[in-house]
């Protein structure tokens, strides 16, 4: 009975401590609030989503109305895969999205359209977007195109401020 005791709870601390081995589940996109949170309808019941491990730019900065037309065009009404990560400090799933097999979150920074989220972003894909990055920055494309852009947390930071 003990042994089984321990190898239950070895397991589901396993599942604990790696949130990409969390279940996934999937449903249309019935809302687009941002660039980088959606609402899908789960089972008839609408659920908020947060998507892992970028930053789209905020209301009121550059590139945040595209960001959101971006992120509409690809998901808005479809059916897709909430491959979740975590859930925020606002009740929000962190999710990794796809739709027809394409990753959302990573779409969005190769068209230089997010900022990858290093404060939250601890997944290995989180390497490949920095390399994506990189590459959009280089190409100019997006949000890359402006001067000087601001990162949203910074954006929030300034705003929070005054």
């Amino acid at each position: 009975m003990k042994r089984k005791i321990l190898s239950l709870t070895l397991f589901l601390s396993f599942l604990l401590n790696f949130p990409c081995l969390s279940w996934a589940w999937s449903g249309k996109v019935i809302g687009t609030a941002d660039g980088d949170t959606i609402t899908v309808l789960r089972d008839n019941e609408q659920v908020r989503v947060r998507l892992y491990g970028i930053d789209c730019p905020e209301d009121g900065q550059a590139f945040s109305k595209k960001a959101k037309q971006f992120t509409s065009k690809m998901v808005f009404g479809k059916v897709v895969e909430v491959k979740v990560m975590a859930t925020d400090r606002y009740g929000r799933t962190v999710a990794m999205i796809y739709a027809d097999k394409t990753l959302l979150n990573e779409e969005l920074v190769k068209a230089g359209l997010a900022w990858v989220y290093w404060k939250y972003c601890h997944h290995p894909i989180c390497e490949t977007w920095k390399g994506l990055q990189i590459g959009a920055r280089m190409d100019k494309r997006g949000l890359w195109a402006e001067p000087n852009p601001i990162a949203p947390w910074e954006f929030r930071r300034k705003k929070r401020k005054k």
